[in-house]
């Protein structure tokens, strides 16, 4: 016998799966919550704000969040989800495990966004605005992002060991890496400029200085001068989680990032190996030049790579980091 509560729940269930179903089929655009959310850009921004003057490193750590998004089976936030008893997260995969942070800043916005528009505003639509507002808000390009995106239903820790590139890789890798996923040469050198902003860990660049290859050697593409330098921050012997400043202006989105590799002075192997490397080497010089021409390529990259998507189902989570409770019928009448 069909009851109320059961014709009640399945009408719930109706009703979240048309919605999951016309997000997952609209087109990403501009404007995507102009009628359902239209404070939810202003939203997002006010809190990177915030978070900018709190600790201006965390504004840098959620701009790379789009970064190991959007290469892991689209941008879809499954590197938020936390792991449960039934799933490894992507959290603790190579490339993110003591890399990653600031997910708290994610918590905040989506706290905001929930108290203006419950259930409205994706987690991974949030990673695309808040890594917007990152740039825009350290002296880079503004530009209109495309939105509607659904946040995953799993995450997969073992993908991203997989797609995520070391520190150590070469421009020969990086190219092999943008390309399975349509993006350019000039895409790979203009969005390695997001390291114009931030820090990373000297246990990123401990072989660098003291083992380039297995020579024993330091990596003689180093400037003898930033060397001494980077060996005073990271001695043999040091606290792998002390960090170095990523360029020489951290805390200004600009082209100093490409100056440096000019100069010799990367930080990392996968930064400085595009100055190396001839493919890539005459975008690093051109945007080491025109700082206009680095930022229209990297709004270009940024918007390219923001549309990367699995085409799996997905949802709008309450949580980034859960996935959010389903619908279940009755299991008996009453």
């Amino acid at each position: 016998m069909v009851t109320t509560n059961h014709l009640m729940i399945m009408f719930l269930s109706l009703i979240f799966l048309l919605h999951t179903a016309s997000v997952a089929l609209s087109d990403l655009r501009p404007a995507f919550y102009s009628k359902t959310c239209p404070e939810a850009e202003f939203i997002v921004r006010d809190v990177m704000k915030k978070v900018l003057i709190r600790e201006p490193r965390s504004v840098a750590s959620v701009m790379r969040f789009q970064f190991h998004d959007c290469f892991v089976n689209g941008c879809d936030a499954s590197m938020l989800l936390d792991d449960t008893p039934t799933m490894l997260g992507e959290k603790l995969a190579l490339s993110n495990i003591n890399s990653l942070r600031s997910f708290e800043v994610i918590d905040e916005v989506k706290e905001a966004l929930e108290k203006a528009c419950p259930g409205i505003v994706s987690c991974a639509d949030i990673i695309i605005m808040a890594s917007r507002d990152a740039v825009a808000l350290t002296g880079g390009p503004n530009w209109n992002v495309r939105l509607g995106r659904l946040d995953s239903l799993t995450a997969n820790q073992e993908d991203s060991n997989n797609i995520m590139p070391s520190p150590r890789a070469n421009a020969s890798a990086l190219i092999n890496l943008f390309q399975n996923y349509n993006l350019s040469v000039k895409d790979l050198v203009a969005l390695s400029g997001s390291h114009s902003i931030g820090k990373a860990r000297c246990f990123s660049i401990m072989f660098r200085l003291y083992n380039q290859s297995g020579t024993g050697k330091p990596d003689p593409a180093i400037d003898p001068d930033y060397r001494k330098e980077l060996n005073k921050l990271c001695p043999i012997d040091v606290d792998q989680n002390v960090t170095g400043n990523l360029d020489a202006t951290p805390l200004v989105f600009d082209n100093q990032y490409f100056k440096d590799l000019v100069g010799g002075r990367g930080f990392l192997n996968s930064d400085q190996t595009l100055f190396s490397f001839h493919q890539t080497r005459e975008f690093v010089e051109l945007y080491s030049r025109d700082q206009y021409e680095f930022f229209d390529a990297f709004v270009e990259g940024m918007l390219k790579m923001g549309d990367l998507q699995s085409g799996r189902p997905g949802e709008v989570r309450k949580n980034c980091r859960l996935v959010n409770v389903r619908p279940a019928f009755a299991s008996s009448d009453s």
